[in-house]
């Protein structure tokens, strides 16, 4: 029996999930909101972890690929002190795939099956671009109802939510939100830093470069082509920008540029040179789930990725989703013929639960200690994780 399965989101989660049943031979539907996969900047670098989001593409029988894609030496990291003196400065071995990285549009792609011709790919997913999805109805008659923003309906047998931290299918299993954590990231980038700023390109090295202060940092990462995006983060009131505009996306960048410029007042001139060169300017509150968030589980829906355990942004959310997804599509595609596929979904969301209560706990101390009244708290982090 073909279930009739549609995951509601087109990020790492939502296609990776697909991406290995479609490999299994299972039909699924992608509910994307996008208009199309290029519709907006697809965002930063993410390093994939050998135990989490690279173990999911190994399931997904993409590993080689993302191996030619992915940037090893990405994995290189300096931290200097705010006076710009150099502190830790580490490089990764010849061999060592153990995080590279890889732009998120490449890893989109990648997972798409876009541009690619194998006689052994089983072709591009099923993708119904936007369909954005206003709400999910569990227990019908037919099936759990999906209900889209166009006013069209749709039943399906399961129903995966991987729509991100403000999750649309959340609400048929829990009435849980994500709360704001005190601390707040202002994004900028650089373009063409090689040739147009070197001397930051030289600062910033092949993969990043970290400066902390007491309740702030500013780091800046590389991603392919010579694009960097730069991040100051700090603890602020959620409200701390109102004086510059209701949405920072439409301010002034110059005021913002003089705002954030005026928070890291007294750092070297090079490390503010990241700041002074940004172009747009764009917020990003940290939000978070409760660290053991679960639900009483419905049959028909479930939830991957942050729309299940969004936590701190410290590098293992993508990887986890993509597990999720991987782990979850393995489990249907894999089953018994007579097996139940409810008691499928509730296995795996405990296994997913004990996997993510965990790395919710590390990732929430370690945003503590990465913005902390105590700047050497942070490089301690760093120290723990480098091998």
């Amino acid at each position: 029996m073909r279930h009739r399965i549609a995951v509601v989101g087109g990020g790492p989660a939502g296609l990776t999930f697909a991406r290995v049943l479609h490999r299994h031979g299972h039909p699924v539907t992608v509910l994307e909101r996008d208009p199309g996969p290029d519709a907006r900047p697809p965002g930063g670098t993410l390093d994939l972890h050998e135990k989490l989001g690279q173990l999911a593409l190994g399931k997904a029988g993409l590993l080689a690929e993302f191996q030619a894609l992915a940037r090893p030496e990405g994995q290189a990291m300096r931290i200097l002190d705010p006076d710009g003196t150099v502190l830790r400065h580490w490089l990764p071995g010849p061999d060592d795939l153990a995080n590279p990285e890889i732009d998120r549009g490449q890893l989109r792609d990648l997972l798409l099956g876009r541009d690619r011709d194998s006689e052994h790919d089983p072709g591009p997913l099923d993708v119904r671009w936007g369909r954005g999805v206003t709400r999910v109805v569990p227990g019908t008659r037919d099936g759990v109802l999906v209900e889209f923003e166009d006013g069209r309906q749709e039943t399906y047998d399961l129903v995966v939510g991987a729509d991100g931290a403000w999750s649309r299918v959340r609400p048929a299993l829990t009435p849980v939100a994500p709360h704001y954590t005190g601390v707040t990231s202002i994004e900028t980038s650089l373009d063409d830093v090689d040739t147009r700023h070197p001397d930051l390109a030289r600062l910033i090295g092949d993969g990043s470069v970290a400066v902390y202060g007491a309740n702030r940092s500013l780091v800046a990462q590389r991603n392919s082509g010579g694009h960097v995006k730069v991040y100051s983060k700090f603890r602020a009131p959620l409200d701390w920008h109102t004086d510059l505009g209701p949405d920072l996306a439409d301010a002034d960048p110059e005021a913002v540029r003089s705002s954030l410029l005026a928070l890291f007042d007294g750092w070297s001139a090079p490390v503010l040179d990241l700041l002074r060169r940004g172009t747009t300017f764009a917020h990003r509150p940290f939000y978070v789930l409760p660290v053991s968030h679960t639900w009483t589980h419905v049959p028909g829906v479930t939830l991957l990725g942050d729309a299940a355990h969004l936590m701190p942004p410290l590098g293992v959310g993508a990887n986890l989703a993509m597990l999720d997804g991987a782990e979850l599509a393995e489990s249907i595609a894999t089953a018994p013929a007579t097996g139940d596929l409810d008691e499928t979904v509730r296995a795996f969301e405990e296994r997913m639960w004990a996997r993510s209560g965990k790395w919710a706990e590390i990732t929430t101390a370690g945003l503590e200690r990465l913005v902390s009244p105590d700047p050497a708290e942070a490089i301690a982090v760093f120290d723990e994780v480098q091998p």
